[in-house]
C-alpha cells in the first residue's frame, strides 16, 4: 500500500498511477507496439483500473489484453465501451460514463471532460474524443487531455477543478503543437505541466524545450520533461 499518489509516464500518451491505497491505473495504455515504451513497461503484469480518452490504436492500445490478463475495470466514452465489450470485454469489467460525468471509488475519482479530436476504433464510431480529470485522497488533482487543441473551456476547467498537473499533447500534426499546448497550459492554470503524445514518430517530433519555454513565460506553472519510465513523483 502507498501513503502518497504514484505516476510514471509510460511513452506517448501513456501512463501508470498508483494511488494512494494501491491501486494501479493505467492511462491509454498503448504499450507493446509502442517504439518509445521502455522494455521493461511493455508487459502489464498486474492492473486495477484503465481509462482511456478516445478510441484510436494509439491510445486504446493493449487495453483488451491486460484486461484478460488481470480482470481489471476499463473506464471511458460510452460508445467506446460498447465497442470494447463487442471485442470481448465483458460487461462486469466496463465503466461507461461522459463528458461532465464521474465516477467514484475508495481513494480517487475519475471526471470525463471535452477534448477536442475524433474517436474511432477500427474504423467505428466511438463516441467523442475527452480528457480525464483524476482527483485523489491525498489531494493531488491530474488532469489528462487527450487528443486535443485548444479550446476555451479550458480556462473553465481550471477554475472548476483545480487541477495540480496537466498532461498535455504537443507533438502537432494530429494535435496541438508545443506553442498552442503552452497557452492552453496557461488558461488552465495548473502547478505543473508535462509534454505527452510527441516523438514517437517523426510526424510528431516536437520539441519539448519549445513547449517548456513557452509555458514558463507564466512564472507560476513548472514543465517537467520526464525520462520515459521514471518515477515522476
Amino acid at each position: 500500500m502507498t501513503t502518497k499518489t504514484q505516476m510514471q509516464w509510460l511513452g506517448h500518451s501513456a501512463f501508470r498511477i498508483i494511488s494512494p491505497d494501491g491501486h494501479i491505473i493505467y492511462i491509454d495504455p498503448f504499450l507493446s507496439q509502442n517504439p518509445s515504451t521502455p522494455d521493461p513497461w511493455k508487459k502489464v503484469d498486474e492492473a486495477d483500473f484503465i481509462f482511456l480518452t478516445h478510441g484510436h490504436d494509439d491510445h486504446v492500445g493493449d487495453t483488451l489484453d491486460i484486461a484478460t490478463k488481470t480482470g481489471c475495470k476499463v473506464g471511458g466514452m460510452v460508445e467506446l465501451m460498447g465497442l470494447l465489450q463487442l471485442e470481448g470485454l465483458p460487461a462486469s469489467q466496463s465503466i461507461d460514463f461522459n463528458k461532465g460525468g464521474s465516477v467514484h471509488f475508495d481513494d480517487f475519482s475519475v471526471t470525463m471532460v471535452h477534448a477536442n479530436h475524433s474517436s474511432s476504433y477500427k474504423g467505428a464510431y466511438a463516441g467523442e474524443a475527452t480528457g480525464l480529470i483524476f482527483s485523489f485522497e491525498d489531494d493531488i488533482c491530474i488532469y489528462h487531455m487527450g487528443d486535443t487543441n485548444i479550446f476555451g473551456d479550458l480556462e473553465l476547467y481550471g477554475e472548476l477543478y483545480e487541477p495540480d498537473i496537466v498532461l498535455a499533447p504537443i507533438g502537432d500534426h494530429y494535435t496541438m503543437g508545443p506553442e498552442e499546448a503552452a497557452y492552453a497550459v496557461q488558461l488552465i492554470d495548473p502547478k505543473l505541466a508535462i509534454p505527452i503524445h510527441y516523438g514517437t514518430w517523426e510526424a510528431i517530433a516536437s520539441d519539448p524545450i519549445e513547449f517548456k519555454y513557452f509555458v514558463e513565460e507564466d512564472e507560476e506553472i513548472q514543465v517537467i520533461i520526464p525520462a520515459i519510465g521514471a518515477d515522476i513523483f
